[in-house]
């Protein structure tokens, strides 16, 4: 049984292993309420699983599936669009310049929770039995010999689109939100780092989908950690959460909105995971998330929201991230594209 730490004893467990050089997992949720904290060596397989860029606790072979099936239920516009229209009411009055929202979104599949993290391709994956799965392309920060660095990924475009390239990179809404997150994780790495910088801007990532690809930006900030960062990681991770490209700016007012305009538990979704490898930390943000709730399984997806965002456009934003990282093949895997069907009552 995986126990469940406050921040607190979290905090102080991630310094400690990390002032002995302990190679050690951590899983911090959204609300920073209920952190997991274990010693790599502790890690049970039949309980958690985990998959970063190929360091790995299990042997990922399982026989294919010839088929899978994969609806889901977004939530109705309607009922989007009134938390659309809170998020621009507080954009407007300058509460916020950037907010993320999110919403829950059911989904059927014949795929279990293990069956999903063992085939989907995504640099960081980790699954929780009986809980979730996530396949998350969005790094949240790397310590490497002294220097962390943060990858804030916000703006996307299915990369079918005529032109998609070029659209993604001159879309107002787009640009303004980017610069936005960018200029807030520059700020929060200054709070535990010096000499920080932006190292490349803007810089393209193709994410292939079980319905084709998308094209998502990517920014990279770097700084300069004291020579003792490995006896605070703890205090270094927390002082960051919660992930700004998952919250907004200014943080403190925004996720009080997030509250206001979701009203829903994202849970583990936007939290954070990764590991320290005794000298290394790597560690992604928990987004492209399927949740098991006893209703059943529960997909959670959203996007940035500026005073330039279109309600619309959004909404299919959402929609767009409810996916699947499975590769179509030739002999199997015949129904890969996603059905969209009504919320259920």
């Amino acid at each position: 049984m995986i126990e469940t730490l406050s921040k607190g004893v979290a905090q102080r467990l991630m310094n400690e292993y990390g002032k002995y050089r302990m190679p050690f997992f951590f899983l911090i949720d959204y609300q920073q309420e209920a952190s997991v904290v274990l010693p790599m060596q502790d890690i049970d397989p039949l309980e958690l699983q985990y998959n970063f860029h190929g360091l790995s606790n299990i042997e990922e072979f399982k026989p294919q599936p010839a088929d899978f099936s994969f609806e889901a239920f977004p939530v109705s516009f309607d009922h989007y669009q009134k938390g659309f229209d809170l998020v621009q009411q507080h954009l407007l009055a300058g509460n916020s310049f950037l907010t993320n929202l999110t919403f829950p979104t059911p989904i059927d599949t014949n795929l279990g929770l293990e069956d999903i993290f063992i085939h989907s391709q995504a640099p960081y994956k980790l699954y929780w039995h009986n809980h979730f799965v996530v396949f998350s392309p969005e790094i949240f920060v790397r310590i490497k010999q002294g220097i962390i660095s943060s990858y804030p990924m916000k703006g996307t475009i299915d990369a079918r689109l005529p032109n998609a390239r070029e659209r993604l990179l001159s879309d107002l809404k787009e640009k303004a939100e980017h610069a936005t997150i960018v200029d807030l994780i520059r700020n929060d790495l200054s709070m535990v780092a010096t000499k920080v910088s932006v190292d490349s801007y803007r810089y393209l990532d193709k994410l292939q989908t079980s319905r084709g690809s998308l094209l998502q930006t990517s920014s990279r900030i770097s700084g300069q950690l004291d020579q003792n960062y490995h006896e605070q990681l703890g205090d270094i991770v927390f002082r960051l959460l919660p992930a700004g490209s998952i919250s907004g700016a200014p943080k403190p007012k925004t996720v009080a909105i997030i509250q206001e305009a979701e009203a829903y538990n994202r849970g583990y979704y936007t939290g954070v995971f990764g590991h320290f490898d005794g000298t290394n930390l790597d560690s992604a943000v928990a987004i492209r998330f399927v949740e098991q709730q006893d209703s059943g399984l529960v997909y959670k997806s959203g996007g940035g929201i500026t005073a330039l965002s279109r309600v619309k456009e959004e909404y299919e934003e959402l929609i767009q991230k409810v996916y699947l990282p499975i590769a179509q093949r030739k002999n199997g895997y015949a129904n890969t594209t996603p059905a969209f069907g009504k919320h259920p009552a």
